[in-house]
């Protein structure tokens, strides 16, 4: 199946990846300020009731301010949401590395977790890496139909990778979890990249037949476009679950980082194998967005080295 643009990439950029890009930018504002936001109503929940989130409470559904955060998250995610339908899964993700620096400066701010010299060279990289990405990206392919997007769903490279990160994630929830959940910060943020890098396949599946609709071509009529809408669903409500565990068990210096990285590289695999983003690119191409990856990642573990990242105190019961 032919892509956008010829399968090529270069400095040009066609309509639909400067939409995507756009709308990626936007979404990443929104979802690294309601990282900030839900922490803070997480540590009022916390103080209120005495029963933490990382240890299976649920007060903060009480607390306003978190309601406040998880609103400013949805409209990020719808952001995310449409930007998928116009570019690539390899270009739009990548892109969430701004989340990372909004989170940053506004936790050093009103979290009162410090943001040192070489964190603000963390957020230059992630801003460089994240342009050469940009620069070098796929175009996105032309699809007509919903049922295209599940002959890629199942194609036996996918069905291997989605069974795979079945088996890890229920290990990961059942035997990992409850003995190392308190204690060891990628249990949780394992197991929310994982369901993440299904949930933007389905995403991108579930917005793309959205346009394709709007434009005129019913997909609704497709009984695949509702299974992807419940599979994003699905995975949607186990990341949130496991993602208020991980930020109220740990620093936000910690979680925002090790979250995205994990997330953005499972993403970008899944993408690859379903969508084969790199398909027809020149090696040159492939070669400069696997460096330009590797530069925002590399930024994003140093801003996380260089913050602050003690565990949250225990609250009094």
């Amino acid at each position: 199946m032919g892509g956008g643009g010829e399968g090529t990439s270069g400095p040009e950029l066609s309509t639909d990846n400067v939409k995507g890009i756009v709308l990626a930018l936007l979404s990443s504002g929104f979802i690294g300020a309601s990282f900030i936001i839900k922490k803070k109503g997480l540590r009022r929940a916390a103080v209120a009731s005495g029963i933490r989130a990382g240890v299976g409470g649920y007060s903060y559904l009480m607390e306003p301010l978190w309601w406040v955060g998880m609103i400013t998250m949805i409209v990020g995610e719808v952001a995310n949401f449409v930007a998928y339908a116009f570019a690539p899964a390899v270009l739009v993700t990548p892109l969430g590395a701004l989340s990372i620096i909004v989170s940053a400066v506004l936790a050093h701010f009103i979290l009162n977790e410090r943001l040192h010299a070489l964190g603000v060279l963390g957020c230059v990289m992630c801003i460089a890496g994240s342009v050469v990405i940009v620069i070098h990206a796929p175009q996105e392919q032309e699809i007509t139909s919903v049922r295209e997007i599940w002959n890629m769903a199942t194609q036996p490279a996918f069905l291997l990778y989605v069974a795979s990160v079945i088996v890890i994630v229920f290990v990961l929830v059942f035997y990992f979890s409850p003995l190392y959940g308190q204690s060891n910060v990628l249990i949780y943020t394992a197991i929310c990249s994982l369901m993440g890098s299904l949930s933007v396949m389905s995403v991108k599946a579930l917005g793309t037949s959205l346009k394709l609709t709007f434009e005129g071509t019913n997909q609704l009529i497709y009984p695949e476009t509702w299974f992807f809408m419940l599979v994003v669903a699905t995975c949607v409500l186990t990341q949130m679950n496991y993602l208020n565990k991980a930020l109220d068990t740990f620093n936000t210096a910690i979680v925002s980082p090790i979250y995205y990285v994990m997330f953005t590289t499972l993403t970008i695999l899944a993408s690859v194998i379903m969508f084969k983003d790199w398909s027809g690119q020149s090696p040159g191409s492939i070669i400069s967005e696997i460096c330009g990856l590797i530069v925002v990642l590399s930024g994003t573990i140093l801003l996380h080295v260089t913050k602050d990242y003690e565990r949250i105190p225990q609250s009094r019961n």
